[in-house]
């Protein structure tokens, strides 16, 4: 069960990373194909895309994926369907399914800045350091304000992590007299890389003066804050998340993840409840779509509580009687 805290604790910028360096997986997610789902009812719907846009804003992520992989299927090409389609993977907590999702769109689109400052995001929850930094060198690459930033360096294009924070420094220092939010997203991002959570929460606030109502700034500020153990601040920040997107589940997620550092391991058991339950909604989302990070979360929340017939149900992934053992009603 440590071992399993530990692997958590590791994702999505979480709290206990001291001087651990997350494995990077066996086989890249480059390496793995996108797995569809099988039997898509959208499969031959008209308008899938505008559909899938509408779902996500409501925040019913899981009919959001099955609306953008028929756009998909419908048109291999399109682009802005895979972008989309990567962020809708990452916010309901399917990183690999982000991963390979955001590097098709940009084989398509190399210069889709969105895109490649989410890729990064996802590379850097997924551990792999070094490929969150090539991606957010070419963002600098691709941007037209600083590109000439790059031209004018002599620094290779496998540049260390050291060498793309330095590219980002200097761009910062050309909007003096502004804010460039992407940009401080990005030195966000780096300064988690290099564990400076001080200057990353600097930098995602400096972000988020500019976009207030943008909830995945609130969630990776959280995430930063809960990095440097100010797991109360966390708190606050990723419910800001979830009041702007209550269907944002990496959020969920997060916040139960703060709440067992705070000791409030009833109030983890409802949020993990509540993000699991929010991923079946979708009457076609099986238990088999439900996050393993998630269940995996809500088992080691449930150990603390001294509960060895719910930790049975976890398990088992018995949410029904989870849900009804916590006083909680199917909505």
């Amino acid at each position: 069960m440590q071992a399993e805290w530990e692997e958590l604790a590791r994702r999505n910028w979480l709290e206990d990373s001291e001087d651990q360096q997350p494995v990077p997986p066996t086989v890249s997610p480059a390496e793995k194909g996108y797995y569809f789902n099988t039997n898509n009812p959208y499969r031959d719907w008209p308008n899938v895309f505008a559909e899938a846009q509408e779902k996500a804003r409501e925040g019913d992520l899981n009919t959001a994926v099955l609306l953008l992989e028929a756009a998909i299927l419908q048109d291999p090409q399109d682009s802005e369907a895979w972008q989309l389609l990567g962020m809708t993977q990452a916010d309901n907590e399917n990183e690999q399914a982000a991963i390979v999702s955001l590097q098709r769109c940009l084989e398509l689109r190399p210069n889709n800045l969105p895109a490649l400052m989410a890729l990064a995001v996802s590379f850097t929850n997924s551990g792999m350091q070094r490929e969150a930094g090539d991606v957010l060198r070419r963002w600098i690459c691709h941007n037209p304000r600083y590109k000439h930033l790059v031209q004018d360096s002599r620094s290779p294009s496998n540049s260390s992590l050291q060498d793309v924070l330095l590219l980002f420094q200097e761009a910062a220092l050309l909007n003096l007299d502004c804010v460039d939010p992407d940009l401080q997203t990005g030195l966000g991002v780096l300064f988690n890389l290099s564990s400076d959570f001080d200057k990353a929460v600097e930098a995602f606030s400096a972000a988020l003066s500019v976009r207030p109502q943008d909830y995945l700034l609130w969630n990776r500020l959280g995430a930063t804050l809960a990095n440097g153990n100010r797991s109360e601040e966390a708190v606050e920040a990723y419910t800001r998340a979830l009041e702007l997107q209550p269907g944002f589940i990496r959020s969920r997620y997060n916040l139960g993840i703060s709440c067992i550092n705070l000791g409030a391991h009833r109030e983890a058991v409802s949020n993990f409840l509540t993000a699991l339950n929010q991923q079946r909604r979708s009457q076609r989302c099986s238990q088999q779509q439900m996050s393993a990070n998630i269940w995996a979360a809500l088992r080691i929340a449930i150990s603390m509580m001294d509960r060895p017939e719910l930790f049975q149900a976890a398990n088992m992934g018995d949410l029904d009687l989870l849900m009804r053992a916590f006083d909680m009603s199917d909505v």
